[in-house]
């Protein structure tokens, strides 16, 4: 018991100074929040390749696209580079390691201006054991592939996520702004 009371007044004491220091949780409001909206008006247009169909795949799971009628608002065109590099090599030459590397560049386009509001990439690789059974080596391939779409995605999300909550603060600024206009005193 001595223990814990230290412990709870010190959650007490400090509770007041974190909501002071202007954090705030990016899907403040849930569902409903302005970022979740933002996101959920993303038209992810089709990716080439097989990488391309797990990637727009992963997209739509993550921004959970809204249904409300009003269409997209934004529409994310993505490009793929996957590269399959080996390094490791035996006595014989054989490969024994190679490495998978997914890179994005993507572009958020505005559907009502057609301006491009966001132009940035992202990317990230997976090492993978090759083995005497190519069978291993190209599903152990198809894993980091699907790994790595997911990782990236993530990456794309968060991405977008800031760039809602940057959007959303300054509307915020704006319209808390006092207006330009003076009145004249008679």
């Amino acid at each position: 018991m001595k223990r814990i009371l230290p412990l709870v007044a010190l959650t007490l004491l400090t509770a007041p100074l974190l909501t002071a220091c202007g954090l705030r949780p990016v899907y403040g409001g849930g569902s409903h929040g302005a970022v979740a909206q933002g996101l959920g008006h993303v038209e992810v247009q089709d990716i080439a390749g097989k990488g391309g169909w797990l990637m727009r795949n992963a997209l739509n799971d993550r921004l959970g696209a809204i249904s409300n009628g009003s269409g997209p608002s934004y529409k994310l065109v993505v490009k793929l580079d996957d590269q399959i590099s080996g390094f490791g090599l035996r006595s014989d030459a054989a490969i024994t390691r190679e490495r998978r590397t997914l890179r994005a560049r993507y572009q958020l386009i505005d559907e009502a201006t057609g301006a491009q509001v966001l132009d940035d990439s992202a990317g990230s690789d997976a090492g993978i054991n090759a083995t005497s059974s190519e069978y291993a080596t190209i599903a152990a391939e198809d894993t980091a592939l699907e790994r790595l779409s997911e990782i990236v995605a993530d990456q794309i999300v968060t991405r977008l996520a800031l760039y809602a909550t940057r959007k959303e603060g300054a509307q915020a600024a704006s319209s808390s702004a006092p207006s330009s206009s003076t009145s004249t005193g008679q």
